[in-house]
């Protein structure tokens, strides 16, 4: 689905008259501004150019029906606060403030005043910011010319942080089987997460995967076999009966998916002695990988934060695979994460391993796990955290995989260098209140979390 992008440009309709080749120069930059949005694949509302307070009025009714993720406000000239403030306030999405000039600077020999007033679009940047303030609404802005890429990849920045509050207000996140017992900080009420983020929470139950188990023919579990053996290395400890197993488990999920139309999905199932509700918990962690490379996070542990951290990554583009601490490396200076179960394929730095375990360590079952080492660069942890008063915050920190010996038990292993001694990095990060599960993904994130934090109304902790 598209990011829905609702575009309005304007400048004082006084000049018009006075300047008359000054209102074609900059409706062709705010169709310039159109196209570009265009090229990010978002799907643009493109309410005109406004000149008065009135012509304001209409285009927020025409922002208000179309229900956007994120409106911007070109501001080609001068023009009043009268003309967008309506703007920002009824339509019920967040605005960014655009202060495009034409290009890097005026001529001065030459121009005149209706040419200098092209460039005039900085002059209301802080008569709207002051208003905005005044009548409660959150002022965010990008400044530059038109073809300034240092601006558009700022602009960018916050169209993919409005594909993320897109995600979230539409998500449908499945929450399947039950509480880890006693991981008191992976407790979510759902609610909230209708509350605060947008979306809808679906329950479901074990019995609703084991069904669709049970409705998967050998010709199904072949194919996805045959998938498997393509995308992964499979490793001699995987036995073929566990295998195949794992490849049944993985069709009726997709389909489990399909059926509830989940935006993610977060599980644990206990199960007792081998019977069939443990062995399908069990058998999960094939297809959930494969979920979460297809764009769908899928999370062991009953993480339904983790699952919206993994979220927002994916729609970042950052991948995002389930992560959390598994030792510090004194020697090398180095922080050791990653974590047994589902990961995201995307981000691995080689052909992902299936790998046999007769134990699944602190669970019930056996069954293949999933082995890499996210690829070697930078890396950004994203965790979405909860405090006391039940509101949500995100936390970050970025750092860089570097290479090194790496565990090889059927987890997902990374050696990530923050520049610091390890164990001051541990008790920073652990003091963020981020919870023991966060989601890892690829590239230096920490100012696009900046902007999605403030879209969805998050405080931000960069660690």
């Amino acid at each position: 689905m598209s990011t829905r992008v609702g575009l309005v440009a304007g400048g004082l309709g006084a000049y018009w008259p006075q300047f008359p080749a000054l209102l074609p120069q900059l409706q062709a930059s705010a169709r310039r501004v159109a196209e570009r949005f265009e090229a990010m694949d978002c799907e643009v509302v493109d309410v005109g150019f406004i000149s008065d307070a009135q012509e304001g009025a209409a285009a927020a009714e025409k922002l208000r029906l179309a229900d956007c993720d994120l409106i911007v406000g070109f501001l080609t000239t001068y023009m009043t606060a009268s003309m967008l403030v309506p703007v920002a306030q009824r339509s019920g999405s967040p605005v960014l403030l655009l202060n495009l000039q034409p290009t890097e600077a005026m001529n001065h020999a030459t121009f005149d005043t209706g040419a200098w007033l092209a460039y005039c679009g900085a002059c209301p940047l802080p008569e709207m910011a002051n208003a905005f303030e005044r009548c409660g609404i959150e002022f965010r802005s990008v400044s530059g010319y038109l073809e300034d890429e240092r601006a558009w990849t700022r602009i960018d920045r916050w169209i993919r942080a409005a594909g993320v509050r897109a995600a979230f207000r539409t998500g449908r996140h499945g929450l399947l089987g039950h509480l880890y017992p006693g991981m008191m900080d992976v407790v979510t009420d759902p609610t909230l997460v209708s509350a605060q983020l947008g979306g809808h929470v679906e329950i479901l139950e074990i019995d609703d995967l084991r069904v669709r188990v049970e409705k998967v023919t050998p010709a199904e579990t072949d194919a996805r076999m045959e998938l498997a053996r393509e995308i992964f290395t499979l490793d001699d400890s995987v036995v073929e009966e566990d295998f195949r197993w794992g490849a049944t488990v993985s069709v009726a999920l997709d389909r489990l998916v399909e059926d509830f139309d989940l935006t993610t999905l977060a599980y644990y199932h206990r199960g007792l002695d081998g019977e069939m509700h443990e062995r399908v918990a069990a058998g999960m962690i094939l297809g959930a990988s494969l979920l979460t490379a297809r764009g769908v996070p899928a999370v062991g542990e009953y993480e339904l934060r983790t699952s919206l951290a993994m979220l927002v990554m994916e729609k970042l583009g950052a991948g995002g695979s389930f992560t959390e601490l598994q030792a510090l490396n004194f020697q090398d200076g180095v922080v050791e994460m990653g974590h047994d179960g589902p990961a995201h394929l995307a981000i691995s730095a080689n052909k992902p391993l299936l790998r046999g375990l007769g134990v699944y360590h602190g669970k019930r079952g056996w069954g293949v796990s999933v082995e890499f080492d996210v690829r070697q660069g930078p890396v950004t942890l994203c965790g979405l955290g909860q405090r006391r008063d039940g509101t949500f915050h995100l936390t970050a920190s970025e750092g860089t995989v570097v290479p090194g010996p790496l565990l090889q038990i059927g987890n997902t292993t990374s050696r990530v260098d923050f520049n610091r001694d390890p164990g001051e990095w541990t008790d920073a990060w652990s003091a963020s209140g981020v919870a023991h599960h966060w989601a890892l993904g690829t590239g230096h994130r920490a100012a696009d979390l900046q902007a999605v934090a403030s879209l969805l109304n998050l405080e931000l902790t960069v660690v």
